[in-house]
């Protein structure tokens, strides 16, 4: 990987952990933030290496959300004719995609989140698998305090993480939603007293499912999120494909014998991938 600048990246133990690192600014989102954000999710997708991912922050906010510069510069809302209003929809497609690849990572994906999670941030933390916060935390979609619709998944994701009374107020007002609301009505599953509890917390689950066959993961992701979108029949036969085509008796065989034998168990990293472009 590239130096990055709006982020850290380390990876130990396969465990992944990706930490916002811009307090200054708010750890808004910026043209820097996605074009580095895409290229770290594409390459942890890519190189099997890690089998879980943290994403935690720094300062003040987990996020404060999109840049707002990042308007007036980077993405042109041009709204003066047809041809500009259409091309409005081929960015937001693209700055869609970046956050859709959290829910599509071949890994679980887990948010630590501290302060703020404004705007943007409620995008991205609604496409990860897990969500812990610390006490401070709260939840804000600012779009509408500024003026306009979330438009990069909240409205798609939130309505499946929280009951739609109550996605309809936050998204009508722009009102705080804290943790501890956020922990009652299942948004977040854990809430911390303090910011590094919060970090070694997530920290320790990403451990713990690391521990697990990675494969198995993979398609324990790919049914739930199946599952989400689909309807109980069709998502039992899915079931049976996705099963029928990752079943391992031997991995099946080294967790019992871990398990009796009070060890760590050991299994193979999921496979790198390599782009059909690249062949040749």
């Amino acid at each position: 990987m590239d130096k990055l600048s709006c982020f850290s990246l380390s990876i130990e133990n396969h465990v992944a952990h990706l930490v916002l690192n811009r307090p200054e600014a708010m750890n808004t989102m910026g043209p820097t933030f996605w074009k580095e954000l895409d290229a770290v999710l594409k390459h942890l997708h890519r190189a099997g290496e890690a089998r879980a991912l943290v994403i935690s922050s720094t300062g003040k906010h987990f996020s404060a959300g999109m840049s707002l510069d990042t308007f007036s510069s980077a993405i042109q809302m041009d709204d003066s004719s047809p041809e500009g209003r259409a091309a409005i929809f081929d960015s937001l497609t693209d700055i869609q995609a970046t956050f859709t690849l959290l829910e599509t990572l071949r890994i679980p994906v887990i948010a630590a989140i501290h302060g703020g999670c404004i705007g943007g941030a409620v995008d991205m933390v609604t496409a990860c698998c897990i969500r812990y916060a610390s006490a401070d935390a709260f939840f804000c979609i600012q779009e509408i305090n500024i003026g306009m619709v979330a438009d990069v998944g909240t409205l798609q994701r939130l309505p499946k993480l929280l009951p739609m009374g109550l996605v309809k107020e936050l998204a009508y007002t722009g009102r705080r939603m804290p943790a501890a609301q956020a922990l009652s009505q299942g948004l977040v599953t854990q809430v911390f007293d303090t910011h590094a509890a919060l970090v070694a917390g997530a920290l320790q689950t990403a451990k713990e499912i690391a521990s697990k066959p990675p494969v198995a993961i993979w398609g324990t992701k790919q049914a739930l999120n199946y599952a989400r979108d689909h309807s109980t029949e069709d998502s039992l036969r899915q079931m049976g494909w996705l099963q029928g085509a990752i079943w391992s008796n031997p991995h099946v065989k080294e967790a019992i014998t871990a398990m009796k034998q009070k060890r760590q168990a050991n299994f193979p990293d999921l496979t790198p991938l390599q782009g059909f472009k690249e062949f040749g």
